[in-house]
């Protein structure tokens, strides 16, 4: 991955040589900065992507390891188990019986015994043990405690070696348990802590950190007019880690250019906490427009950051920026309308985070789409669809602060500037939490059946042939 991605597009600042009656541009028009581009759509993915390097490899305690991928093997500290114990409740024996009952944990003469449970150390000079239900305690002449076989023991019980579980039974040390590259799942983890780990080398995994801003926001209860409920809050922290990140906790601010630049210095807490992880990105929530009280672009110039994306040729989700501050850290500014922001999470944090991640650039997977889409030059719209027949059809209520089509979508549509014609393939991206995009039906396939084109068909006669594909998109609620 390259550490310098390429920055947004530019106007042409070549010189030419007028031609005879051209019009010389004034001074003012000579001097006027360039007229930014936004990036699009595909631009802006791959930007978002490359500027990242992955993180390289920590230690992380068994009990965060679960989820993570193992960047080395686990191998045996030690003997697995590292001593020789029972397998069962019972009796620890040396040679046959009966035997004279001895203190536990004692070096064990031949022709005596000593009780012993399940996992117990198996005393020095045992050869063998006698389980409970095969042992009957008695006396000898001298009235003295004496163990002999009974109950349900079998002839030649206890068989030398029976019942014990030899020290190194399961692995010797330095035995490799676990290979690296793997998904940490429960039973890794406790083979690891049988083998002596209390941490793990695991892949990098990026800490988030979500700076949520606005006055106007309330966290619970019925807003009044001129406040909206907090949308972020409850979602976006399970969100990124959908996402395969680390959620770094959250912090609510108001609007003011102070709290912003506070939110995002990074200043040590009064109360450190050790358990807290530095973030490598920051997600913020609204404060990505171009009015004064909007002020994401000024504090990260201010903090000496840079921007490197900064607006995407796209709908909804236009004003989404990117930057990078010096220690490192990426800002990745949402617009504060909850589907623009998500549009804009999906097409700069997912490719970022996954780069950051160890993962690949996201799919994108083509669907056939279920109606007409007219053209809007210069602008990628991002349309929340679902699946009529196989075919993707636009999602109702879905504008950029509306969030009740998208709860109901199967995916997202990405719709060229040109448009696209019913029927026709359009790329489409999975939800963090759907399921993936399915793949169109292969040539030579049998579609599913359509019950209504059928009918029609019928009822036109039996020579008459479908035009093609069926627009279905009045059928969403």
């Amino acid at each position: 991955m390259t550490p310098n991605p390429p920055g947004p597009p530019s106007n042409d600042s070549r010189s030419v040589t007028a031609a005879p009656g051209d019009v010389s541009e004034s001074p003012e028009q000579q001097t006027a900065p360039a007229k930014h581009l936004a990036h699009t759509w595909d631009e802006a993915r791959k930007v978002a992507f490359d500027i990242a390097t992955p993180i390289p490899p920590g230690r992380v305690s068994l009990s965060q390891a679960l989820g993570r991928v193992l960047a080395s093997d686990i191998t045996a500290l030690h003997e697995m188990p590292h001593y020789a114990s029972s397998a069962m409740d019972g009796w620890a024996v040396n040679g046959s019986g009966p035997w004279i009952v001895a203190e536990a944990g004692h070096r064990l003469a031949p022709h005596q015994a000593s009780p012993i449970v399940t996992g117990g150390l198996i005393p020095p000079g045992a050869k063998a043990v006698l389980r409970s239900e095969s042992a009957v305690l008695g006396t000898d002449d001298d009235g003295l405690p004496l163990l002999m076989t009974g109950g349900t023991a079998r002839p030649g019980e206890p068989r030398n070696g029976q019942h014990i579980r030899n020290a190194g039974e399961e692995a010797a040390a330095g035995e490799v348990l676990v290979k690296g590259g793997v998904t940490l799942n429960p039973a890794h983890l406790a083979v690891a802590a049988l083998a002596g780990h209390d941490d793990l080398l695991v892949q990098g995994k990026p800490v988030v950190k979500l700076l949520l801003t606005g006055s106007e926001v309330v966290a619970q209860g019925l807003p009044v007019p001129g406040q909206v409920r907090d949308t972020f809050g409850p979602q976006l922290a399970a969100v990124v880690e959908m996402l395969g990140a680390i959620n770094g906790g959250q912090e609510r601010i108001g609007d003011s250019y102070a709290e912003w630049l506070g939110g995002l210095a990074d200043l040590p807490p009064e109360v450190p906490d050790p358990s807290a992880l530095p973030a490598d990105v920051v997600i913020t929530t609204g404060g990505t427009g171009r009015s004064d009280t909007d002020h994401l672009r000024r504090a990260v110039a201010e903090l000496g950051g840079r921007l490197v994306i900064d607006g995407i040729a796209m709908r909804p989700g236009h004003p989404a920026v990117l930057a990078e501050l010096p220690d490192g850290r990426f800002v990745l500014g949402l617009p504060g309308n909850p589907l623009a922001a998500m549009m804009a999470l999906s097409t700069v944090g997912e490719p970022l985070l996954a780069a950051l991640g160890h993962g690949i650039m996201p799919p994108v997977q083509e669907v056939p789409c279920g109606t007409t889409i007219e053209p809007e030059p210069g602008r990628t719209r991002l349309m929340p669809f679902r699946l009529l027949y196989g075919m993707a059809s636009p999602a109702k209520h879905t504008g950029p602060g509306m969030m009740r089509g998208l709860a109901s979508a199967h995916g997202v549509m990405v719709v060229p500037p040109h448009g696209v014609q019913l029927g026709e393939p359009v790329p489409a991206f999975a939800l963090p939490w759907g399921p993936p995009v399915p793949a169109p039906e292969q040539q030579g396939t049998k579609p599913k059946g359509r019950p209504a084109a059928k009918a029609a068909t019928r009822a036109a006669g039996k020579d008459a042939k479908p035009a093609g594909p069926v627009d279905w998109s009045a059928l969403l609620g």
